[in-house]
């Protein structure tokens, strides 16, 4: 009898489960599942794809062949783009860092009926469209914009500094619009030390710098490493961002992806782009996990 009700109760858990496994079978795992099947198919002469199976795709990720003499060579202009959407994650991973952590830190340290409204100021970007907050850092940044007349007006520049359509205006742009990730976290790693232990290292005659490098950091540890995870994995794919900022000369992954499936009709080229892009995601998620396990015994 005990057997049977343990069968009823597990059958009765799937049939509950059964709608929520189906909808996440239809919006994720089936779309990725054709992704997949794409990167391995043909190019169709005009978009689409041929149900022919090839690794063409994958080939022309970092390669190219010649069109007179069919010799190989690397795709520059494809490892450029990979190379500037890394190094434009990484930096702004690091920036908003740099920025984040002292205001994770004001925010934790102000007296508890305070903390609420500072959390709730640094959340409004999110009430806000991406795209509306991109248009809103480009008034900054542009040539007549806020910032250079800031600078013309106190006499510190003689002409306006051109920042659009460059690197510097993504980063500035992805810096500005993914910075909340990096608070969040932030705050919550600083609100639960204990900060008797940075006032016994006081105590014991260390320097600032010591105590912010042997004890603060090592416990706010996790909340570093989930905020860079989450303003890197972001940044890697975004497009909206290098879209406006960029304009269009600054290509990152996400809009050379998009390049595929438009303009240049290779959507088996777009789909095996998508797929690097998951595996470095990926990597990114499995050191992440690595790492917060980290002595933990149950690994």
């Amino acid at each position: 009898m005990s057997m049977a009700e343990d069968r009823k109760r597990a059958r009765d858990g799937w049939l509950l489960s059964a709608p929520a496994l189906v909808l996440l079978f239809v919006a994720a795992i089936g779309p990725l599942f054709i992704v997949v099947t794409y990167a391995f198919l043909t190019p169709g002469d005009y978009s689409g794809v041929i149900w022919d199976f090839s690794t063409e795709a994958w080939f022309r990720v970092l390669f190219e062949r010649d069109i007179f003499d069919d010799t190989v060579s690397f795709a520059d202009a494809h490892l450029t783009i990979f190379w500037r959407s890394v190094r434009l994650s990484l930096l702004t991973t690091v920036l908003t860092f740099v920025f984040g952590f002292p205001t994770a830190w004001f925010i934790a340290t102000r007296p508890p009926r305070q903390r609420a409204a500072w959390l709730f100021l640094i959340t409004i970007p999110f009430w806000t469209n991406l795209l509306i907050r991109t248009f809103a850092i480009m008034e900054v940044i542009r040539i007549d914009g806020i910032l250079n007349s800031a600078l013309l007006g106190i006499g510190l520049i003689g002409e306006p500094i051109r920042i659009m359509y460059t690197d510097t205006a993504v980063l500035i742009g992805m810096t500005y619009v993914y910075l909340p990730l990096m608070v969040l976290p932030l705050f919550a790693a600083i609100d639960r030390l204990d900060f008797r232990l940075v006032e016994a290292g006081y105590d014991l005659y260390a320097t600032r710098m010591k105590v912010l490098r042997r004890i603060i950091f090592p416990i706010i540890r996790p909340g570093v490493i989930a905020g860079s995870i989450l303003v890197f994995v972001p940044s890697l794919g975004a497009y909206v961002t290098p879209r406006v900022l960029g304009g269009g000369k600054k290509m990152m992954v996400g809009n050379f992806i998009e390049l595929q499936f438009g303009a240049g009709r290779n959507w088996p080229l777009g789909s095996a782009l998508s797929m690097i892009l998951l595996l470095i995601v990926m990597v990114a998620l499995i050191f992440y996990v690595k790492v917060s396990t980290r002595g933990d015994s149950n690994g």
